[in-house]
This record gives C-alpha cells, sequence and structure tokens, in this order.
C-alpha cells in the first residue's frame, strides 16, 4: 500500500483509497470493524484524492499517467466508471480534493506547467479547467 487518503462521510464511517500497481483501491472502516479491500480498476496513478459531498457520497481522483485527472464517484449503491476530466498535469503528483456543500466539488493539481490547476463541479457540469497560481 503507497500513499493514502481518507474520507469519512458520516459517524462510525471512514473511506481509504490508494493507489498499488494494479490501479486503484478502497476499503472501508463501519459498523466497528474493516471491510474487504475492493479494486476500483485504472492504471497505477499517482495518490488519489477523496471527498465526500453528502451523506453517503464521495468521490475520488487521481491523476494518470497520461496526466489527465481522471474521478470515480459512490452515489449510495455503485462505483460509476473512471471518467476523464482532462488537464496537462503532473502524473507524479496527488491532486487535492474539497467539497463544501452538496452537489459541490473542487479539485486542485499540479500541472506539468509547474503552476495549480482548479477543476469544480457546480451542480450540473464540470467548469473548465482554470489556472489558480503556483
Amino acid at each position: 500500500m503507497g500513499d493514502v487518503a481518507a474520507v469519512s462521510w458520516g459517524p462510525g464511517r471512514i473511506d481509504l483509497f490508494w493507489t498499488a500497481d494494479d490501479g486503484v483501491w478502497h476499503r472501508a472502516f463501519t459498523d466497528g470493524s474493516w471491510a474487504d479491500a475492493e479494486a476500483l480498476g485504472g492504471p497505477g496513478a499517482g495518490t488519489p484524492a477523496v471527498t465526500a459531498w453528502a451523506i453517503d457520497r464521495m468521490e475520488v481522483f487521481a491523476v494518470f499517467p497520461d496526466g489527465a485527472l481522471r474521478d470515480r464517484y459512490w452515489d449510495g449503491e455503485s462505483w460509476h466508471p473512471w471518467e476523464s476530466l482532462g488537464g496537462e498535469l503532473d502524473p507524479s503528483s496527488a491532486p487535492a480534493a474539497s467539497s463544501w456543500g452538496d452537489d459541490r466539488l473542487d479539485v486542485f493539481a499540479p500541472g506539468r506547467d509547474g503552476t495549480t490547476w482548479h477543476r469544480w463541479w457546480d451542480g450540473t457540469r464540470w467548469v473548465p479547467w482554470e489556472r489558480v497560481g503556483a
């Protein structure tokens, strides 16, 4: 297990994410014990980032080797497939993710140009990348 990202979307719940040679992995602590780890797929990527955007809702992000940010989200019942959010990001760096409420997600990642890039979900769509500086 490499570097780990963690999130909690409710009392007594912790979700861990990490990347191995065979992709991104997930393991949850609930009801006082750890569930078995599950593979979320994708190629080996940098350290993932994760945020919860509502109860039983979370999104994991990873910069893949091609420099594109990809995300996968849990809707309370199942994981949705990886989706590319594009970008010219540094695949050796980790993104950072945050949410300030239901249906609002922000993700930041270092670009290949040495600056920080930002993209966000506004409740209906992913807004295009913006550069926010060094």
